[in-house]
C-alpha cells in the first residue's frame, strides 16, 4: 500500500483519538484545526520518510501542533515578552534531540505553576492567556473589575515566572547533583 494510502487509512481510524487527545490541551475551537493539521503534516512527513507507525507519528504531531497553539495563544498579551524571556532562558543549552521533550517538560512546568495560582488569579489568567479573552470580557466574566483583571493577570505572570525559574534551578542542582555522584561512582572502580 502506499504511504499516503497507509497514513490516510491509519488517520481516518483514528481520527477521534486524536481529536480526544488534543481536546485535552486546547480548546474546542482548535481541535478540527490540529486534527486537520495532523494529516497535512503526517503526509507530507510520509512523503519524505519512511513511517513505520503511522498512529503514534500522528498522536506525536497532534500533540505538538496543540502544544505549540497554546505557546502561541499566550503570545497575544503584551507582558507575554516576559513569559518568552523565560522559555528562552531555559531552552539554552539544551542539545537538539532534547528539545522536543524539554518543550513538554517546560509545558508540563507551566501548567504546574498556572494549578498553583490562587483561584480566582488562576481563572483570569487562563481566561487571557490560553483562551485570549479581553480585560472587558475577563471582568464580566468573573464579575470583577477591569483593573482587578489586570492585577490578576500580572500577579498570574509574575508568580508562573517564578515558578518555572525556580523548577530551572532545582533541575541544573539535580543535574549536576547526579553528575557529581557519577563522575564518584566512576573514579572509585
Amino acid at each position: 500500500m502506499p504511504v499516503n494510502g497507509l497514513i490516510n487509512d491509519v488517520f481516518l481510524s483514528c481520527r477521534v483519538q486524536l481529536a480526544r487527545a488534543v481536546s485535552r490541551i486546547v480548546p474546542p475551537h482548535d481541535i478540527e484545526d490540529i486534527v486537520q493539521e495532523t494529516y497535512v503534516r503526517a503526509c507530507q512527513f510520509g512523503a519524505k520518510n519512511e513511517v513505520r507507525e503511522p498512529r503514534a507519528l500522528m498522536v506525536k504531531i497532534a500533540r505538538n501542533l496543540a502544544l505549540d497553539r497554546i505557546k502561541l495563544a499566550s503570545t497575544r498579551l503584551k507582558s507575554s515578552e516576559d513569559f518568552e524571556t523565560v522559555l528562552e532562558h531555559l531552552h539554552q543549552d539544551i542539545d537538539e534531540p532534547f528539545n522536543e521533550v524539554a518543550s513538554g517538560e517546560e509545558f508540563a512546568q507551566f501548567c504546574e505553576a498556572v494549578r498553583e495560582l490562587p483561584k480566582q488569579c488562576r481563572r483570569g489568567f487562563v481566561l487571557k492567556k490560553v483562551y485570549g479573552y479581553s480585560q472587558t470580557e475577563i471582568a464580566r466574566e468573573l464579575n470583577i473589575s477591569e483593573s482587578t483583571v489586570e492585577k490578576h493577570i500580572a500577579k498570574g505572570m509574575k508568580l508562573c515566572v517564578q515558578f518555572m525559574l525556580a523548577q530551572r534551578d532545582i533541575n541544573r542542582v539535580s543535574s549536576i547533583t547526579a553528575s557529581l555522584g557519577a563522575s564518584s561512582l566512576g573514579d572509585s572502580k
